[in-house]
């Protein structure tokens, strides 16, 4: 069965889609932990993330500095970090998510909400700056 990643690549669900090639895509989170917060995939429906070849496990990292390093351009942040958790969605994936502070990165807190017109602006701004 497709997970949501895979029927966002597909074009089934819409998605704030910052960039993608023929392995790998980039979206906007729209539960987001902060502005900016992204997720990369593998174009390949693999549930775990140590379960994704070498090759792809390599170009899924390099495909996340491109966009992380966007990332830090567009939205006011310290650096960003990354999560694996790899348990909300069966479809292996890399949180990118600018912190200020190491609590920025909990899971637990609640996630903001985001207007389609910010997620527009925050998308736009990334992409300037890949």
């Amino acid at each position: 069965m497709d997970s949501i990643f895979t029927k966002i690549i597909k074009g089934e669900i819409p998605a704030y889609i910052i960039a993608e090639d023929d392995n790998f895509i980039a979206f906007l989170d729209v539960f987001p932990l902060v502005e900016g917060h992204t997720l990369v995939i593998p174009k390949q429906q693999v549930d775990y993330i140590f379960n994704l070849d070498d090759s792809t496990l390599a170009g899924l990292n390099v495909f996340a500095k491109k966009i992380a390093l966007a990332i830090e351009k567009s939205v006011s942040c310290k650096r960003i970090g990354t999560a694996v958790i790899g348990l909300e969605v069966p479809h292996a994936h890399i949180h990118l998510i600018p912190i200020q502070h190491v609590n920025d990165i909990d899971f637990s807190r609640k996630k903001l909400s985001f207007t389609p017109n910010q997620l527009q602006n925050t998308l736009d701004k990334i992409k300037q700056n890949l």
